[in-house]
């Protein structure tokens, strides 16, 4: 069995990689310690790399068609690792679930129909649907005693009026990394379903499901989420490929499918480049061990963060993930005004967080741990050092 090495440390910056190399635009210093963006410092897993490199070895890059294999794949993974028996033509390629999001919007719905969203949330749930001039609805989710959240229907049933049209979900949830129960989903379909209300479910984060636990899709969960729901996954967050786009959506209702599909074949946009069938291939044929022993360092890496700010920083409170690289850190203890809070994070400690702020929780920050594990020690050590100085004990 090959053991793969993530405590590697790997030099992104003077590479294009987001990640580092937007620290200057995005936070005005280029000399942070990157943990924001959600994708990994691990190197992407070397059989992707030599299942692209072979593609290159030809020298003509020109129009392709998808491989006989790709969807067939597909459908083993998802079936193996899920329980859900996909069928072919419920699958089509989409360029990205960002953009996925946006092109359901144009297919759906009426300029004058509205979207709901869960705060606190992925913030292109909220960017994309202003971004194309539609009104959103939040329903905020309930923060529980113990840190975690579940869904209001109340403020659901509240909120939700005759022109309330798309729900986008978080399923697992991002930033506080729930894997949602299968009550709820059923739930929230039942709701969504006896209001003709579609749903997008966000899955990208699916197969990081942590701790033993097991993410359930919604479309599983009911009749009524099976004939409401589109769902948008990808082998992009789990094999730290992001670059190489390799989104797909699963539409089992023949009414939606055909109206999202229809849609996307007249733009071209389920037209998959060259890379993208080559690298889910290879993710998803060969990517089972890489895989665990990933999950395996990040659970390692999310205990050092929750112990270490126990013992050291306790007004940081960090809540376990059931899912994902990303946890979800509540800074409300410190009792800072959210600007204090992100000078705290980027002018004392030198960090690259997500804020709070910009997924509707301002006291909050969402912190990525997939890195090697000296990274993050170190990340953690300057911050108890600036929570230290805000008391002049340092």
């Amino acid at each position: 069995m090959v053991k793969y090495d993530f405590d590697r440390q790997i030099e992104r910056r003077g590479t294009g990689a987001l990640k580092t190399d937007a620290l200057e635009a995005r936070y005005g210093k280029a000399d942070l310690l990157p943990l924001w963006v959600a994708d990994m410092d691990f190197e992407t897993p070397p059989f992707i790399i030599e299942a692209l490199r072979k593609r290159l070895e030809h020298p003509i890059l020109g129009y392709t068609i998808e491989p006989a294999d790709y969807w067939p794949v597909v459908q083993e993974w998802i079936l193996k690792h899920h329980g859900w028996k996909v069928e072919r033509e419920w699958l089509r390629y989409i360029p990205g679930i960002v953009k996925g999001i946006g092109m359901v919007i144009n297919a759906f719905l009426k300029p004058d129909e509205k979207v709901i969203i869960q705060p606190p949330v992925y913030h292109p749930f909220r960017l994309v649907p202003e971004g194309n001039r539609r009104e959103v609805v939040y329903n905020p989710l309930i923060e529980n005693a113990d840190g975690s959240y579940s869904m209001d229907f109340e403020n659901l049933e509240a909120v939700c009026d005759e022109k309330c049209r798309l729900l986008i979900l978080s399923n697992p949830h991002n930033p506080a990394g729930i894997l949602w129960d299968a009550e709820s989903l059923r739930r929230l379909a039942a709701f969504c379903h006896s209001r003709g209300i579609i749903v997008v479910s966000d899955e990208i984060h699916c197969d990081m499901a942590l701790w033993g636990l097991r993410h359930i899709p919604f479309a599983t969960v009911s009749p009524e989420a099976a004939a409401c729901s589109i769902t948008f996954a990808a082998p992009s967050k789990t094999f730290n490929i992001a670059g190489v786009v390799s989104s797909y959506s699963i539409v089992s209702d023949p009414l939606l499918r055909e109206r999202f599909y229809s849609y996307l074949k007249a733009n071209e946009y389920d037209d998959a480049p060259i890379f993208a069938p080559i690298a889910t291939i290879a993710a998803y044929r060969e990517g089972e061990e890489w895989r665990r022993q990933m999950l395996e360092y990040v659970e390692g890496n999310i205990e050092s963060v929750i112990s270490y700010c126990a013992a050291n920083i306790p007004a940081i409170k960090p809540l376990r993930p059931q899912a994902s690289f990303l946890v979800w850190i509540d800074c409300r203890g410190l009792a800072l005004s959210h600007e204090e809070l992100v000078e705290l994070f980027v002018g004392k400690a030198g960090l690259a967080l997500n804020d709070g702020a910009m997924f509707g929780a301002p006291g909050f920050m969402r912190l990525n741990v997939g890195c090697p594990r000296a990274t993050l020690l170190t990340a953690l050590e300057r911050l108890r050092c600036a929570v230290n100085s805000l008391n002049d004990i340092e």
